[in-house]
């Protein structure tokens, strides 16, 4: 696993997350992330190891290994940060603290599956982009 690149686990059957992370993807113009579901080993892995509760957080986590990880809104921010596009206003919703910004997240969160779908599996990336994903 490199340590250079940051690592976003998202729920890999939800729909939303899903198209969220072929947006992250189109927008890494620097190759800075990778991923991996949640539901993969890799992911059950990286959340074991920093004692993250997925009782309370099932969405999106971002891992700057050897940094820190962020939840919820914080993870979502800090992708958008650095990504063409949403750095903006990344900067300008980080202004609004994470504990109001986190009702709205975690609103959509609960809805998500009922709003956008639910796969009956996991993402299987395409050929060309499987290099961006965690092997399990």
């Amino acid at each position: 696993m490199d340590s250079t690149k940051k690592i976003v686990l998202f729920d890999g059957v939800c729909n939303l997350c899903n198209s969220t992370i072929q947006r992250i993807i189109k927008g890494d113009e620097n190759d800075i992330f990778r991923f991996a579901a949640l539901q993969s080993e890799v992911g059950k892995k990286l959340i074991s190891e920093r004692n993250i509760d997925t009782a309370t957080i099932d969405s999106i986590i971002l891992i700057e290994p050897g940094v820190a990880f962020y939840v919820k809104s914080d993870a979502a921010l800090q992708i958008g940060k650095n990504l063409k596009g949403y750095r903006t206003i990344s900067s300008v919703l980080n202004l609004i603290p994470s504990g109001l910004r986190d009702i709205v997240y975690d609103f959509v969160a609960r809805n998500r599956y009922k709003w956008y779908g639910k796969k009956d599996q996991c993402m299987i990336p395409t050929p060309e982009l499987k290099a961006k994903f965690l092997n399990d």
